[in-house]
């Protein structure tokens, strides 16, 4: 009888435990990811570098490594875009493949993925990385590493 006392409170203190830890939904949490980075990928094709920068985290701890080292803050991070593409033709036109997709939490994600920009004199391209967040429940570029 305390043999199945035991065994009764032990099942029911583990599946007590286990219903406290919210649930991931992976493949809606992609989904809502790879929305954020393909409507930034069609701003930018229309020539709005500040509407794309709204898939990034609008703070001064948002980190961008690339080409010109190490920028930190959302505004530091827009000036540098505007700058180094001032007009539609140095913009060109922009598409993203995805990698790797691995959302890490409820509110953390990676990506891994490649860039190309076809323009009229040449088609650069590189890869990057994206670590996401979720905060105020949406999902933002919180560090991008691009090279």
């Amino acid at each position: 009888m305390i043999h199945r006392f035991l065994v009764l409170l032990i099942v029911t203190t583990i599946s007590a435990c286990q219903s406290t830890k919210p649930l991931i939904h992976i493949d809606k949490e992609k989904e809502a990811i790879k929305k954020v980075l393909y409507k930034q990928q069609a701003e930018w094709n229309r020539g709005d570098i500040t509407a794309f920068m709204d898939g990034y985290w609008r703070s001064e701890e948002l980190t961008f490594i690339g080409s010109r080292g190490l920028t930190k803050g959302w505004e530091a991070t827009l000036a540098n875009y505007k700058k180094g593409y001032p007009d539609k033709a140095a913009m060109g036109e922009l598409s993203f493949e995805i990698l790797i997709l691995d959302v890490l939490s409820t509110d953390a994600a990676r990506m891994v993925g490649r860039y190309t920009l076809k323009r009229e004199k040449d088609t650069p391209s590189g890869l990057f990385t994206l670590i996401w967040r979720k905060i105020n429940n949406q999902w933002v570029i919180v560090a991008d590493q691009t090279c």
